[in-house]
């Protein structure tokens, strides 16, 4: 039997840290009193397994681990010399990479520079974009759960639109681009900040694929950042994708089969206003999106891609 490894690694991305922490290991996450952006630990309402510990970082200097997992600037920059000890600088690093580069999309030379560190992207796009330079990468897609009771409805004829912050984070995360849309189709906004943005509000991450489920429809107006999370979940329950084909996203909808992806955003709103007066149409898609999906971001596989990166840098 192998052995199970601990894993030193942050709370940067909560829902992502839920998946990861289905692979096979203990994962140590570090934590501040006041619990601030980035030292969360174990902490919110996601339903940790055990093998989520949560470490004060006053103690992360004293504990055992295989491997440092990096998913921030800082924490590789400036937390592994205020918290860890010399030898544990030494052992085997992973650098989680999430975004795309933000400066310039194909010279932004990245900040690990280092044949011992192994970076990791999330997607094959951020890979083909960033300069990794001498630093060796690979890629682990994303993986989620599928909810095993909830399932796509799409009575209410409206889309969802899923986004942290959409106000302040402007063109890149397509705020102009939804409020176009939602001129001409009825969208709703949830998320971090979508009260400002004259949408609902936030959702807990537990209640999303319920509340998601009767919607006809998801629109991403996302222009340029990483495969969300929240894009993959609303296809695991079935529902149909209307989405800029940028980034990965021009990978994962397929056009007639789970949704429609296009760079003209009027195309979209097109589609969108379609698919509102047809829902036998809408519900179609929901199932290619369901299949597509299931079969690319299985859990089983996301835990078995990062089980495999953990025993090759640790050679455990």
């Amino acid at each position: 039997m192998q052995k199970r490894l601990k894993i030193l690694t942050w709370h940067t991305h909560g829902s992502y840290l839920y998946y990861l922490t289905q692979a096979p290991h203990d994962f140590y996450v570090l934590s501040k009193p006041d619990r601030p952006p980035g030292y969360g630990g174990r902490c919110g309402h996601i339903p940790w397994g055990d093998n989520v510990i949560d470490l004060p970082v006053s103690e992360a200097r004293d504990a055992q681990f295989d491997c440092i997992l990096f998913q921030d600037d800082d924490q590789y920059l400036k937390d592994q010399y205020l918290y860890l000890s010399e030898a544990q600088r030494r052992l085997p690093k992973i650098y989680l990479e999430h975004d795309p580069p933000r400066e310039h999309p194909t010279d932004m030379p990245h900040l690990v520079d280092d044949p011992s560190v192994l970076l990791v992207h999330v997607t094959h796009f951020n890979a083909l974009m960033w300069n990794a330079g001498r630093t060796p990468t690979r890629v682990v897609e994303h993986g989620v759960l599928a909810p095993k009771d909830v399932s796509y409805r799409g009575d209410l004829a409206r889309g969802l639109v899923v986004i942290n912050n959409i106000k302040s984070r402007g063109r890149r995360l397509g705020g102009d681009i939804f409020e176009r849309a939602r001129s001409q189709v009825p969208l709703d906004l949830v998320g971090m900040g979508a009260l400002e943005a004259g949408g609902i509000g936030e959702i807990e991450h537990a209640h999303l694929p319920a509340f998601s489920a009767q919607y006809r429809f998801f629109f991403n107006p996302i222009r340029y950042t990483s495969l969300g999370l929240a894009v993959i979940e609303a296809m695991m329950i079935g529902m149909p994708i209307v989405a800029l084909a940028t980034t990965e996203m021009a990978t994962v909808v397929r056009n007639g089969v789970s949704g429609y992806a296009d760079t003209d955003a009027g195309k979209l709103i097109e589609r969108m206003q379609e698919l509102i007066a047809d829902p036998a149409h809408a519900r179609q898609l929901g199932e290619g999106a369901r299949r597509y999906a299931r079969e690319r971001f299985g859990i089983e596989r996301f835990a078995d891609d990062w089980d495999k990166t953990f025993r090759f840098v640790t050679q455990l």
